[in-house]
């Protein structure tokens, strides 16, 4: 039997899984049973909470829902934070290791704020050719991939069709790419959609994609920090950052982790 926590993040959710002792042995088709929403608990993902290995009071594991695993999750990481909090019972602040790097989280009542790990490979205004026409593609790797398309009405996006041209495209093989949507709707506000590597669908929130969001949108219109995200889901999602010579520092996420049930699972 399988002790697990369900949890999401602005509606990305998650199966939670408490692995200090390292007992389980989860492989791919066994977190891809769990993670269907037909045949198992369902969920976007499944993060597992492990010992630390380079100094960080935890290391979290994630896994897509088809079982592989991925650098980092941001809508995940602050759950993570919560769950850890509660099974550990470290209060506050605490620190995690991750493909992508630490992370650092501050507890802030049902929110998490997290110190992302830098962003790398900026790439702005690429012309690619999508799904039959031509798409102006920007990108940025805020701890996993995320390619970045600027639409006038993010509501008429097709996105599980434009979403998977992007993420399969040569342009970023062989890992290939998570796929954004953007819009502007106001004055430091973005509406979002997001196609997820891994889920291989549209997700109701991508907190690593809220992060590229925001930052692709301050380097082309001088947006300041902090930037506000909307998510499919309805929830809004607070990125702030500094912006420095070598690019931006200093991002942070700050959003919702809720828990939902717990129950035990045979595995």
């Amino acid at each position: 039997m399988l002790n697990f926590t369900k949890m999401n993040g602005a509606g990305n959710d998650f199966v939670m899984v408490d692995n200090r002792d390292l007992k389980h042995s989860l492989g791919r088709d066994v977190i891809a049973h769990l993670c269907d929403r037909h045949r198992g608990i369902g969920a976007d993902g499944l993060i597992a909470i492990e010992p630390p290995q380079v100094g960080a009071d935890f290391r979290m594991r994630y896994y897509n829902a088809d079982g592989g695993e991925a650098e980092m999750c941001g809508n995940g990481a602050r759950c993570f934070a919560r769950f850890a909090s509660r099974v550990a019972g470290k209060e506050e602040t605490l620190s995690f290791e991750t493909m992508a790097g630490v992370i650092k989280a501050k507890l802030l009542g049902d929110e998490v704020e997290l110190q992302m790990s830098p962003p790398k490979d900026l790439a702005l205004g690429t012309a690619l050719r999508v799904h039959g026409q031509e798409e102006t593609v920007h990108f940025i790797n805020t701890g996993v991939p995320h390619a970045v398309i600027v639409a006038e009405d993010v509501g008429k996006v097709e996105v599980r069709t434009v979403g998977s041209a992007i993420r399969y495209h040569d342009h970023f093989s062989p890992k290939g790419t998570n796929a954004n949507f953007i819009e502007v709707q106001g004055p430091r506000l973005l509406a979002i959609r997001t196609y997820e590597r891994g889920v291989e669908d549209e997700t109701l929130a991508c907190g690593t994609g809220v992060c590229a969001a925001a930052l692709i949108h301050s380097a082309l219109s001088g947006d300041s920090s902090p930037i506000e995200v909307r998510v499919k889901g309805g929830e809004i999602l607070k990125v702030g950052f500094e912006k420095t010579p070598e690019g931006f520092a200093n991002v942070t996420l700050t959003g919702p982790a809720d828990f939902v049930f717990e129950g035990q699972v045979v595995v």
